[in-house]
């Protein structure tokens, strides 16, 4: 289990194939994600590698924290997430994740939060058809009916579908497959959309679904204090 990568979503694009057809891809770019901490099971109970991306202003950063990116001599980023690897992945502190993680042809797995759409209706927010047109209805066409509750059971059960808050939910897109990176400005353009507004963090990881790919490298692609790192373990596994 290799880990997974932070990165930013620049938005919706296309490429073009060598046969004239054209992929509609989101376009990701991975800029500064870097290892800040390692979790292992004998400290933590679980083993993980903790990345952090952008660059938060000190003023806004906690002593402690502060003093936490100082040893792993990285400095303070601005979003922080933890990815499980098992015990042969870890990635070096300090290390920073390049595009050419992942390879073209690969499928990825990618997490998101989805736009808010504020209050909406039962219809826009569940798909309802809503009552009748005519014959007894009147302005409420696009309500929900009844919720169920009479004398028994005398309430309406949780997690019954009505109207309400809709969006900002934290979505994965399972299977999208990779079709180029470019190293050199850190993007990952992946077939198909991916949840969120441009510019809002995503998470890629790859497909647990899906097999990897031979040449993927394990445990990864990172570059340590401008050196590109490329372990070649286990690749006849």
């Amino acid at each position: 289990m290799r880990s997974g990568v932070i990165a930013q979503k620049v938005g919706m694009s296309r490429v073009f194939t060598d046969a004239g057809d054209h992929v509609p891809v989101t376009v990701l770019k991975i800029d500064g994600c870097q290892v800040v901490a390692h979790k292992t099971q004998d400290k933590n109970g679980y083993m993980a590698l903790q990345l952090g991306i952008g660059r938060a202003k000190v003023k806004n950063v906690g002593k402690a924290e502060r003093e936490r990116f100082a040893r792993a001599e990285v400095e303070p980023k601005l979003k922080l997430a933890e990815f499980p690897v098992v015990e042969d992945t870890f990635l070096p502190v300090g290390a920073e994740i390049t595009a050419d993680h992942f390879v073209p042809g690969q499928f990825v797995d990618v997490t998101g939060t989805t736009l808010g759409k504020g209050f909406a209706g039962p219809m826009k927010r569940w798909n309802f058809g809503g009552l009748r047109a005519t014959h007894g209805v009147s302005l409420s066409h696009r309500s929900h009916g009844s919720t169920g509750g009479r004398q028994d059971p005398g309430k309406t059960f949780k997690n019954k579908k009505m109207a309400g808050h809709m969006g900002v939910d934290r979505v994965t897109t399972l299977n999208l497959r990779v079709v180029q990176t470019d190293v050199e400005r850190g993007l990952v353009l992946v077939e198909g959309a991916v949840p969120g507004a441009a510019g809002g963090w995503i998470f890629i990881r790859d497909a647990v679904k899906k097999a990897l790919p031979k040449d993927v490298p394990m445990p990864g692609k990172f570059r340590v204090k401008d050196a590109v790192v490329a372990a070649e373990s286990n690749q006849e596994g």
